[in-house]
């Protein structure tokens, strides 16, 4: 069994905004899916399923995403190997995708929960959401991104798409890392 999550904030207030790429993607992965994504209070988020592949968007807030993700893997008895996170880093351009495995939290709090819950050692599908050094960084990860920029983040969420497609079909992570890194 695998997992992909989709990291951001439920609510409309925080709606395709920055901090909600990972919550972005996962939506329209599932969509193209035909999938839907149920509130599951024993998860602590919407989750669906396909194939031998769980989909979880955390409701938890940003902040607390590692407690959903600990009792997904826990009640499906997931390898952590399996698990793939989908989120906004601000220090990749906007629309930059970056694939890693293992490693910090880059002060990211969604990952930072995470890493406290289940380790570090679990894939990552980072989206480039960009920096603005003129906006605090709350402010700015909670704003929508500009019309001149929606196009290339939408060219990311399609990439990080066909990402997901590659580990749902048990593509080995070192294989997808050289194929979109």
């Amino acid at each position: 069994m695998r997992l992909i999550v989709g990291l951001g904030n439920p609510g409309k207030a925080y709606q395709n905004t920055k901090h909600n790429l990972g919550f972005i993607a996962v939506d329209k992965m599932c969509k193209n899916l035909d999938i839907s994504l149920l509130p599951n209070k024993k998860l602590l988020g919407d989750s669906g399923k396909y194939k031998n592949t769980i989909f979880l968007k955390p409701t938890t807030f940003m902040n607390l995403s590692g407690n959903s993700i600990y009792k997904t893997v826990k009640y499906y008895d997931i390898d952590i190997e399996d698990v793939l996170v989908i989120y906004d880093d601000i220090d990749l351009p906007v629309g930059k995708t970056r694939i890693r495995f293992v490693g910090g939290s880059g002060g990211h709090n969604g990952i930072k929960s995470i890493i406290q819950h289940i380790g570090n050692e679990f894939n990552r599908i980072k989206i480039g959401a960009g920096r603005d050094d003129d906006l605090e960084t709350a402010h700015y990860v909670l704003s929508k991104f500009s019309k001149k920029d929606q196009k290339t983040v939408d060219e990311a969420i399609n990439r990080s798409i066909d990402i997901c497609r590659d580990f749902i079909d048990e593509v080995d992570i070192l294989t997808i890392m050289n194929k979109y890194n």
